[in-house]
């Protein structure tokens, strides 16, 4: 059995599963798609598993707010058990809604249920599909980027925003825990459409201090081979710039577990 294993959620509006599924198996790790009652029906199943993965979607059709009616069922039916996931040092990772999930269930940026940050709607007042330019943070504790120095990904929300209030905002800066930001073509932050959602500070990612809980809104496994990108057939494009998110998660499973 591969020690690198994600059990990657879906059910209720969630449509991100299959890629997230394929580009952590194709990274080296074996995953599986499961159903959230599933998990509340039996909480053990995560005992099988060492990564848990929110994938992108729009949960509950986003009716209270993106990942909040999400948020809310895993604290009332799941709280333990993702709990004792957290606290046992396993991989937790969210994309675009699930990013939402985890700040509005209060996994990020400290996994202590409360919530202190959130996602909101984009300053466009319209949903953004493009691709973007990201600057990793290298001072960052993130396990998920190590050794990544940029990276080109899609995004696809209509809340991406990223706000907090000064004083948690000032708390995420000083320790690091923006993972990686939007930035123009020469790495510089830029504003729109630069920064598709108008983020405080161009943040795209946050990560906890432990940096094995991870939130961003861009779609690392929607660039899982170099043909996804459109400036694939300009010949600049020559990986999936992706897939080092999820290789980076299977090194450090394969390496702990």
């Amino acid at each position: 059995m591969n020690s690198a294993k994600a059990l990657v959620l879906t059910g209720y509006g969630i449509n991100c599963e299959h890629e997230s599924k394929y580009a952590f198996e194709k990274s080296g790790g074996d995953a599986d798609i499961v159903h959230v009652n599933k998990v509340i029906e039996n909480a053990k199943i995560l005992e099988d598993y060492n990564l848990l993965l929110f994938p992108g979607g729009f949960s509950f059709g986003d009716d209270l707010g993106s990942g909040k009616v999400f948020a809310n069922k895993l604290r009332y039916r799941l709280y333990d058990p993702i709990k004792e996931f957290v606290n046992s040092k396993k991989l937790v990772v969210g994309v675009c809604n699930g990013f939402q999930v985890l700040v509005k269930l209060g996994v990020l940026p400290v996994p202590d249920f409360q919530q202190r940050v959130t996602l909101t709607a984009n300053d466009s007042g319209k949903f953004e599909d493009r691709w973007v330019f990201l600057k990793i943070n290298q001072r960052s504790p993130c396990l998920f980027t190590t050794g990544i120095d940029y990276m080109l990904l899609p995004v696809r929300h209509g809340e991406g925003k990223f706000i907090a209030p000064e004083s948690e905002l000032n708390k995420i800066k000083e320790k690091n825990l923006v993972a990686l930001e939007y930035v123009d073509r020469q790495g510089k932050p830029a504003g729109y459409p630069y920064n598709p959602n108008g983020s405080v500070d161009n943040i795209a990612g946050i990560c906890d201090e432990s940096g094995g809980i991870f939130g961003l809104m861009p779609h690392p496994e929607a660039f899982n081979m170099p043909q996804n990108c459109p400036y694939w057939p300009l010949g600049g494009v020559k990986e999936a710039m992706g897939l080092k998110v999820f290789k980076n998660a299977v090194k450090y499973l394969t390496v702990n577990f």
